[in-house]
């Protein structure tokens, strides 16, 4: 099972080494990892997924919570949440299918942000499946480049 963890740590050198270092530590991948300040430039927000069965990542979340730097640490797989990732993909548009490109583009809310003459660049936004499922289907076109900014979320309120 993939957890969702996130954290609120002071930002400060080194934090993120010394999360990573207990995650790692632990013989746990981390397969997304973002990292950014928030609304205060004192404090950081952290979003991991990582796979793993839920007693193992209730030790991993009890170590980290001890880190002084750690403001808040909690799984919010199972909470109501709303996730998304952005990704960055440019397609080669020399076998002459631009067209086909565009109306995927289209067909998943995503954006062209860039058009060169032998390629393209969309950005697009969305779930974990949706990005997985717009990547399927961009297959069979020869990607050039791919950059994906990993899982962010926000817990819902009441």
């Amino acid at each position: 099972m993939k957890h969702i963890l996130t954290a609120v740590v002071q930002n400060r050198p080194g934090v993120l080494a010394r999360i990573v270092g207990v995650i790692s530590g632990r013989g746990y991948n981390i397969e997304t990892l973002n990292v950014a300040p928030t609304h205060d430039p004192a404090v950081s927000k952290m979003t991991l997924v990582l796979p793993g069965d839920d007693h193992v990542l209730e030790q991993v979340l009890r170590q980290l919570d001890k880190l002084i730097d750690v403001i808040r640490i909690s799984d919010v797989t199972r909470r109501n949440h709303v996730n998304r990732e952005m990704i960055l993909v440019e397609v080669s548009t020399r076998d002459g299918r631009r067209g086909d490109i565009i109306e995927l583009t289209a067909l998943f809310s995503a954006q062209v942000v860039g058009v060169r003459e032998h390629s393209i660049t969309l950005q697009m936004v969305g779930d974990e499946n949706t990005v997985e499922d717009f990547l399927r289907l961009l297959a069979p076109h020869t990607i050039l480049d791919l950059s994906r900014s990993g899982t962010i979320v926000v817990e819902r309120g009441e």
